[in-house]
């Protein structure tokens, strides 16, 4: 990574602000009608992206997306609405005996595939580090994938706030951070996960967003200078 220039970063962080807010809220709430037609009502900021814009996975995941809003204009009937039902819980939900495509790290960082591992208490003091805490921390694991790119997004919205405030140390320091977090924990899985989400989406819906969140991940390794780590879960798949 080279020195920290405002007029480098701080267009970069504001993309992949947006863009990691916006994945991890889709990946973290259950399909709904209002907030689904909320978003086709603003489908229009799928017609670029903030962040990653020049990937190939990042191309393909924005016209799937579009595909599927094109699908299904105005209001949402009730058989698209079970279709994305169906998905998400393929994707996001059971134990992990049942699951396609496990959403927690310390599935695939452990040689066990257990849930609420050391790795999920580390994600929880990077997260009280910076100010946030998971409600349901009990009960919803935090090296979920959806809260460690809502993660990305504070720590991004964080360094433009230091920026708006002229405390550049600040903004060093949050981009130090960021990459630290990706190479302890995101990109030691993001990847395999996205891999078995796209290949196992059966909605433009979420294979568009798993795709998108694969070309941010390549993207961040890019960035961030941090090289991907492919991890070895053979044995459970």
């Amino acid at each position: 990574m080279t020195q920290l220039d405002a007029q480098t970063w701080l267009p970069l962080l504001t993309g992949e602000s947006l863009l990691c807010s916006l994945l991890g809220q889709i990946f973290y709430t259950h399909p709904e009608r209002k907030w689904l037609e909320a978003l086709s009502d603003s489908r229009d900021i799928f017609a670029e992206a903030p962040f990653a814009e020049e990937q190939p996975d990042m191309i393909e995941g924005l016209a799937a997306v579009r595909a599927w809003f094109d699908a299904h204009p105005g209001s949402l009937d009730d058989e698209a609405l079970t279709e994305l039902k169906v998905d998400y819980a393929r994707l996001f939900i059971g134990t992990t005996e049942q699951m396609l495509a496990y959403p927690w790290e310390s599935v695939y960082i452990s040689k066990m595939p257990f849930l609420f591992l050391e790795s999920t208490l580390e994600v929880r003091d990077w997260y009280r580090r910076y100010g946030l805490e998971v409600v349901n921390f009990k009960r919803e694991p935090e090296d979920f994938i959806g809260f460690e790119l809502s993660f990305l997004a504070h720590l991004s919205q964080l360094a433009l706030d230091a920026a708006e405030q002229g405390d550049m140390d600040g903004v060093a320091a949050l981009v130090k951070a960021q990459r630290d977090f990706l190479s302890e924990h995101l990109l030691r899985w993001g990847f395999e996960w996205a891999n078995r989400a796209a290949q196992h989406a059966e909605t433009d819906f979420y294979r568009g967003f798993v795709l998108m969140a694969r070309g941010a991940l390549a993207e961040l390794a890019v960035v961030y200078d941090v090289a991907p780590q492919a991890p070895d879960i053979a044995a459970r798949q």
